[in-house]
């Protein structure tokens, strides 16, 4: 009986290898792309595309083991919650209000050091952002005249 189950589970995990999601891949920066609505700092720009942007954006760059299933599924549920919740390539369809809480937010959470989340960081060793990225992010949402609530 247990070879049975064995046997089954092992099919089930083959046969799931060809259920393959579609990728969260675009031609290029979108117009509607934040860095198309500000403008920003060289160093910012590289910091959210390297360390923001495979979620929070069009453009993923997707790790060999995305093609492994159900880590494939699992990191698209992932990518598709963080587009949920700031989308970079739509930035400049926000309204102002929200735009604006949207940079609040992202000053805020770096600060926090709550993003990128403690999974990402796991297979991503150098996504944490340093503490010259958070002041160099959080310097150029307060250039905008965006005001952060203190902590």
């Amino acid at each position: 009986m247990k070879k049975k189950i064995l046997y089954a589970l092992i099919g089930v995990l083959v046969v799931i290898q060809f259920l393959q999601s579609s990728k969260n891949i675009a031609e290029g920066i979108s117009e509607n792309d934040i860095t198309k609505v500000y403008q920003m700092p060289e160093n910012v720009v590289h910091t959210l595309q390297k360390k923001c942007y495979d979620c929070h954006s069009h453009n993923t760059e997707y790790p060999w083991y995305y093609n492994i299933q159900p880590l494939g599924w699992w990191m698209n549920f992932h990518i598709k919650e963080g587009k949920e919740e700031l989308n970079f390539s739509d930035f400049k369809n926000y309204d102002a209000k929200r735009a604006n809480h949207k940079l609040e937010e992202i000053a805020e959470v770096a600060n926090e050091g709550s993003m990128p989340i403690k999974s990402y960081q796991w297979m991503h060793g150098d996504s944490k952002l340093t503490p010259g990225e958070v002041e160099a992010i959080t310097s150029w949402v307060k250039s905008l005249g965006i005001t952060l609530e203190k902590n």
